[in-house]
């Protein structure tokens, strides 16, 4: 024997056999004669490779149905007894029971033997020397420079062992079908040997033929086991009845039976056909639903629909539903949107892509069998569209030619439902030469549409609940300014990869009076929109008692208690810290965080910063501490949460010392840096709990930008003030700024006179991106912004300043009040380089 295929076992069928079934390996010409001959051919039909070659294929094989024309032309055929025989492009087993018409039948063939699709089948012959044999056989067309070809593989089925002898016990069937090649791990020996089975074939033309038998599916045979069951009303008949013993001839004579034969049974067409598409059914659902991603659900489910069941497959959405907004209302009509998420087909390259490409939003016009389809929620079915409803169809689409795309074609449009509402449909073709969509087929297609919907269903509401996750975290995660005064700051959210990706962690920059700036980071334990909703409550608090000049180990304290107000649930961790930089330092409290790193920007350390620890918020009756820490210009503060350092199994020590070691590394920016520790401690993207980072670089602000004086309460102070600012502004080179300034100066200084007790009244010029200017007295009420009548002789300073400054405040302190207020400097020059 000649070719041996390399054992494999149906995925189709629990009870296939394995071994090597030797195979006849032939090669067809586009006119029909045989150009390759396997020695295997010679041993299954008994005629040697110098007769075969150059001889008309029909008067060898008994390949019916794909042949065309060659078959119909043979001399001296049709008469006589023919085998018994049958082909299915499906590749189901059709067996006649019968003498055939002959050798010439055309069972299955286009005219002119134009075969698109492999085709298989079986027949009985009569062999040389061998009698009459059962032989099975697939046909595949080539392609390339010499079109019409045939590869014809075949095998002698008796040897395969095949039941079957109408004793009423278990029957067997021998089918020859076809799979996908992924399920083929023997493909590249099939390769190789090839040009060894065929002499005289090239290595790169044997290459080109095992490549289209895989992309056509490989031959497999497929074992089919039947028993006979009794039909009787009586449920305790056994499921099999032992056959009664045959009498001798010398018994009772004429009381003598015969032994009951049960003859074998032929297969059933319409079970064959019924089997083939639960088969495809139970494959599609095997290969669909594999993410809750709605877009990849949607590539699945169309590319499973090609080329098996159809040669195009377009999948439609409606927008809203891909949106992810909720489940839609109401059944479509023509303003309905619809989004064309994926087409797959076996075209040339190309050929749909201008007309309908994926990623359209269209609405489709009433009187089309798309809309029918939509609106009724049923399928639609079009055996054939002839060009009267191709020319119809497509006049109701504007500047867009449908006919050379749905013309002589079968039409079959499914919708993709669930809970009774229509998500969206999957228009399905096939090709002329192909067997029309049937009722069958329309009946296979609404179950495949409506296991799709169930599928995309599942994806649609896990898309929904992620969209209302992330706008739930993006509502309450805040939009840091990169550059506050004196430092520059960098924030990293990565959320986890459970429970909706949605936590209570959270990070936050406040602007405090006096140039400082307030860094927050903080924690809620638990996860999910709980932990979230928790986190926003907290983070408002602590954004409210900041504006309110608390200090660190105060504003804790007081978040503490209101979280045991709102409910025992209400536990997290919390790290606050204020920098002050015209200080140069940085006050610090923590509630059961973990500790901050800081870098040094004079020799590059990393160190964790030994802080009171305290305990968690919510926990009540613990004191927190503020520390005071030193810093100089250019030092790093890094701020994090426990997702980025802790590893289930391992001690936090180890994470800690991981993100020293990566802080210290040196980076181009801010946000490098952010992006080093990311993936130096989470180098997979893989971490489960959710993780914020906040890194400021501490800049400082030098002495030089800084400029203050102490006033007297003396209304002759106030004239004295805007000589002052004026001087300062001139040295600082600033003189478009300084009308304004003397204005605003003016106003606030004479308030501070007016209320001021008995110290004295503080008045400070700081330069950075703008022009701070703070105006500090003992009286401890706030300033408030009135609304003066025309004929009042005051209250008209803080409308004055309102309206000429960029921003303005007042802050209340333990020894009276500030009221400040930050002039823009367009076009001026940042100030010099910070040192100190």
């Amino acid at each position: 024997m000649d070719a041996d295929v390399p054992a494999q076992r149906s995925p189709l069928s629990r009870e296939a056999a394995t071994g090597r079934v030797p195979l006849a390996v032939v090669v067809i010409d586009a006119d029909g004669l045989v150009s390759h001959w396997s020695s295997g051919a010679r041993r299954i039909f008994g005629v040697t490779r110098h007769e075969a070659v150059g001889c008309p294929a029909g008067e060898l094989l008994p390949v019916y149905g794909v042949l065309g024309r060659a078959e119909e032309d043979r001399p001296g055929l049709g008469s006589g007894p023919g085998p018994e025989l049958g082909t299915d492009r499906l590749g189901s087993d059709r067996i006649g029971s019968g003498p055939g018409s002959g050798l010439g039948s055309v069972l299955d063939g286009s005219p002119g033997g134009d075969l698109s699709y492999p085709a298989a089948g079986r027949a009985r012959i009569d062999a040389p020397e061998r009698g009459r044999i059962d032989v099975l056989w697939w046909a595949y067309p080539l392609v390339g420079p010499r079109s019409g070809r045939l590869l014809v593989l075949a095998a002698d089925a008796g040897r395969l062992g095949e039941g079957g002898k109408g004793d009423g016990r278990d029957t067997g069937t021998v089918a020859p079908v076809f799979a996908l090649h992924t399920d083929f791990p023997g493909y590249r020996e099939l390769a190789g040997r090839l040009p060894e089975i065929l002499p005289g074939m090239s290595v790169g033309e044997a290459a080109g033929i095992v490549a289209r038998m895989l992309e056509l599916g490989y031959p497999f045979l497929e074992f089919i086991h039947r028993s006979q069951v009794p039909i009787t009303p009586d449920w305790g008949v056994p499921r099999r009845t032992s056959r009664p013993p045959a009498r001798s001839p010398g018994g009772d004579g004429g009381g003598s039976t015969a032994p009951r034969t049960v003859p074998r049974p032929e297969p059933d067409l319409e079970y064959a056909a019924v089997r083939e598409r639960l088969e495809f059914l139970d494959e599609v659902s095997g290969r669909i639903g594999t993410s809750l991603d709605l877009e990849r659900t949607i590539r699945e489910v169309t590319s499973a629909a090609v080329p098996r069941f159809a040669d195009f497959a377009g999948t439609h959405l409606r927008a809203a539903v891909l949106a992810g907004e909720g489940f839609p209302d109401g059944p479509p009509d023509v303003t309905t949107v619809w989004h064309r998420v994926w087409v797959e087909h076996n075209d040339e390259p190309g050929r749909w892509d201008d007309t309908v490409p994926v990623g359209e939003s269209i609405a489709f016009p009433e009187h089309t069998p798309f809309f029918r389809c939509m609106v009724t929620g049923e399928p639609v079915l079009v055996p054939y569209v002839d060009e009267e409803m191709s020319n119809r169809i497509s006049g109701e689409f504007e500047k867009r030619d449908l006919r050379p795309l749905i013309s002589h074609r079968s039409l079959l449009i499914v919708p993709l439902k669930a809970r009774d509402v229509v998500l969206g449909f999957m228009v399905l073709m096939r090709r002329p030469g192909r067997e029309p969509f049937d009722d069958m087929d329309r009946t296979t297609g609404a179950e495949l549409a409506a296991r799709a919907g169930l599928v995309l269903d599942n994806a649609r509401m896990y898309t929904y609940q992620e969209n209302v996750a992330e706008t739930l975290r993006d509502s309450m995660l805040p939009k840091v300014a990169p550059r506050m005064a004196g430092c520059d700051i960098a924030t990293r959210y990565l959320p986890g990869t459970r429970l909706g990706r949605i936590g209570g962690d959270w990070f936050d920059s406040v602007k405090l009076p006096g140039s400082r700036t307030a860094l927050v980071v903080g924690d809620v334990m638990g996860h999910g929109l709980n932990s979230a909703a928790m986190m926003g409550q907290l983070r408002t608090a602590v954004l409210t008692m900041a504006t309110m000049e608390m200090p660190p180990a105060l504003l804790l304290r007081n978040l503490d208690d209101l979280a045991q107000r709102l409910g025992e649930q209400y536990l997290a961790t919390c790290l606050y810290a204020v920098y002050d930089p015209i200080r140069s330092e940085v006050q610090i409290a923590n509630a059961g965080h973990i500790p901050p790193v800081l870098v040094r920007a004079e020799d590059g350390r990393a160190e964790l910063l030994a802080l009171p620890t305290g305990a968690p918020i919510g926990v009540g009756g613990v004191a927190f501490e503020t520390a005071t820490v030193r810093v100089r210009p250019g030092d790093h503060l890094v701020l994090c949460t426990d997702g980025l350092v802790e590893v289930r199994g391992q001690d936090i020590g180890a994470g800690l010392a991981a993100l020293c070691a990566s802080a210290a590394h040196p980076a181009a920016s801010m946000d490098d840096a952010c992006g080093t520790i990311i993936r130096a401690l989470d180098p997979g993207g893989v971490r489960k709990d959710d993780v914020a980072l906040l890194m400021a670089r501490l800049n400082g602000i030098p002495d030089d930008d800084v400029a203050e004086w102490q006033l007297a309460l003396d209304p002759r102070e106030v004239a004295r003030s805007r000589r002052l600012v004026r001087g300062k502004l001139l040295d600082w080179e600033l003189p478009d700024a300084v009308e304004a300034a003397e204005l605003m100066v003016s106003e606030l200084v004479t308030n501070a006179v007016k209320h001021g007790r008995s110290h004295h009244i503080g008045l400070r010029l700081v330069r950075t991106g703008a022009l701070l200017c703070e105006v500090s007295d003992d009286e401890p009420a706030p300033a408030t912004l009135l609304d003066a009548a025309s004929d009042d002789e005051s209250g008209r300073g803080l409308l004055l300043v309102s309206s000429l400054a960029r921003e303005w405040g007042t802050s209340t302190t333990a020894h009276g009040k500030t009221v400040w207020f930050e002039q823009a400097l367009s076009g001026i020059p940042r100030p010099r380089s910070h040192t100190r």
